[in-house]
């Protein structure tokens, strides 16, 4: 597939483009600075700002699938939504964050007491943009979360998948980039989350 991969050079982005490499997509890797996206097989780096939507828009057209990897505290999802939509690619992925995930009926994590104040604007920003993707009817979009601790580990392909509800085990509730990476890319292949989000988790 050809795939389009905003925020290419962050975190889970470079393991993201990674994946998508290994697998054998063509990807266009998408960062403000494109000298640090990876040089890797069938990727092509390009210099795109999430801030002007309408070059955005251009880079992203001709495009099998849209993922954004970027921080929703340092973006606007309102702008990033109406790249996609412009450029004419119905298919968006989004790395959301585990904020937005229920620990208890109708509790999200980030509305817990002991939430770590420092995450809080990030994670309500995620809270908000699923919510802005729930209100579109024209982009067949999925809103995967990661767990609780999201951190640089292994690539073990061994995980469980989940809802709306965080996923935990005896060690809490954790996945690598490179799982996360995994489990992305699987529903990019053989898509069974349309229009939902879902969470991967130890």
């Amino acid at each position: 597939m050809k795939i389009a991969l905003i925020g290419a050079s962050g975190q889970a982005g470079s393991r993201i483009l990674a994946e998508l490499s290994v697998r054998g997509h063509t990807v266009t890797a998408i960062a403000r600075d494109p000298s640090k996206v990876a040089s890797l097989p069938n990727v092509t780096a390009a210099s795109g700002d999430i801030a002007a939507p309408e070059a955005l828009a251009e880079i992203l057209k001709g495009h099998d699938a849209v993922i954004s990897s970027v921080h929703f505290s340092a973006s606007d999802p309102d702008k990033l939504i109406a790249a996609v939509k412009t450029s004419g690619v119905r298919r968006y992925y989004v790395v959301g964050g585990a904020g937005s995930l229920e620990v208890a009926p109708g509790v999200l994590l980030v509305n817990t007491p002991d939430f770590p104040a420092i995450y809080k604007s990030e994670a309500q920003g995620g809270v908000d943009y699923l919510n802005k993707l729930k209100a579109q009817n024209d982009l067949d979009w999925t809103f995967l979360s990661p767990s609780a601790a999201f951190v640089p580990g292994e690539r073990t392909g061994t995980f469980r998948l989940g809802k709306d509800e965080l996923l935990t085990n005896e060690n809490g509730s954790s996945i690598s980039f490179e799982d996360f990476a995994v489990a992305l890319v699987d529903e990019i292949e053989a898509p069974t989350h349309v229009r939902q989000r879902f969470t991967v988790g130890y």
